[in-house]
């Protein structure tokens, strides 16, 4: 195939624009493409950052989305792992180096000539990358993956951004049996965190702001339930886990939540705040704790994560909507109004 290909997409004009309908073109495949028709885009918590330009940088017109599930179209002459009519998925980027150590190791996402992202970035040519509130995508087959017959496609699209980001850390943290594991949040990234923590073995309790979610962690998994709001939280669980995934991105009062580490315990932020967060040194030293962060997964652990959602029954809760109702679900985001995670309708484009 030589032509280019001509797709519908939403489009955010400026920063913090409401978006547009209009047409873009996706590049005529190479040898090792993959012409993608999406059917359903999450929508994350950064693609919100993004389009209002919290982060900088922002390249508009922005076309956001990282969490794409569809089929595929059409495929390269070269392409070798992938047949048309496979249920495929993209993440949150597109493209690396292929050569560096981490690359080779499969950590792409800490590639060393820098990681392409899947929209706002400009790729190795220097165009820029237009995500998944789109009609269509083209991605070479490496930073493809499949979705497993036993995931619905809507329910999966969030798991190739929201799942990723959460099983990576407990993987690599270990959080497993005999673990003890807080998950900060019951939003979109923490309602998956607690599936992920309980299905791998860990003890597993929620912190959230309030008890207005207690049921529904405890369905999820949670072993246990605290509300930070109650200032004796803190003082109950002192110096009991081994592990906090943070996975809100509000500003937190980091010294509380040290406290709650034992020794040797880390405290892991997967949630990005707009503004910095401060801490005390002493509360690192006097319990040699540590503060660390984590950043999604390589394309092997993400395609170990669907199927792992797959075996075990892991799934994001959604509310499906058509692409007129994006600029609604942001702010619905923004009020916390949302049981978990939004998932555009691309047929609705």
């Amino acid at each position: 195939m030589c032509n280019n290909h001509p797709t519908r997409v939403l489009s955010a004009p400026h920063a913090k624009a409401a978006f547009e309908r209009t047409t873009i073109e996706r590049r005529a495949l190479r040898p090792h493409d993959i012409l993608i028709d999406i059917k359903y885009s999450g929508i994350c918590h950064s693609d919100i950052h993004s389009a209002f330009d919290e982060w900088g940088g922002g390249i508009f017109p922005m076309v956001p989305g990282h969490e794409i599930a569809g089929v595929v179209e059409a495929v390269g002459e070269k392409v070798t792992k992938f047949a048309v009519g496979d249920r495929v998925g993209v993440g949150c980027f597109v493209d690396s180096c292929g050569e560096c150590e981490y690359c080779l190791n499969g950590d792409e996402q800490y590639c060393t000539k820098g990681v392409v992202q899947t929209y706002n970035n400009l790729d190795y040519e220097g165009n820029p990358t237009y995500g998944g509130y789109s009609q269509k995508i083209v991605v070479t087959e490496r930073f493809v993956v499949r979705i497993p017959d036993q995931l619905e496609l809507d329910a999966a699209s969030p798991l190739l951004c929201a799942g990723i980001t959460t099983y990576s850390p407990l993987k690599h943290w270990n959080a497993g049996p005999g673990k003890k594991v807080a998950i900060v949040g019951m939003g979109g990234l923490g309602h998956l965190a607690v599936q992920f923590a309980h299905a791998l073995g860990a003890e597993v309790t929620v912190l959230s702001r309030s008890m207005n979610k207690k049921d529904e962690a405890l369905e999820f998994g949670a072993d246990h339930y605290f509300a930070t709001g109650n200032p004796d939280t803190f003082t109950e669980l002192a110096g009991r886990f081994d592990l906090i995934l943070n996975t809100v991105s509000a500003n937190l009062d980091v010294d509380a939540y040290l406290s709650l580490l034992r020794i040797d315990g880390t405290l892991v932020n997967v949630g990005a705040p707009a503004n910095p967060d401060s801490y005390s040194v002493f509360s690192l030293i006097t319990g040699r704790r540590s503060i660390a962060g984590s950043l999604v997964g390589g394309i092997p652990q993400t395609q170990e994560m669907l199927d792992f959602a797959a075996e075990h029954g892991i799934a994001p809760k959604i509310e499906v909507i058509p692409a007129n109702q994006v600029d609604e679900a942001y702010e619905r985001v923004l009020q916390s109004d949302v049981r978990y995670r939004f998932v555009i309708d691309i047929s609705t484009l």
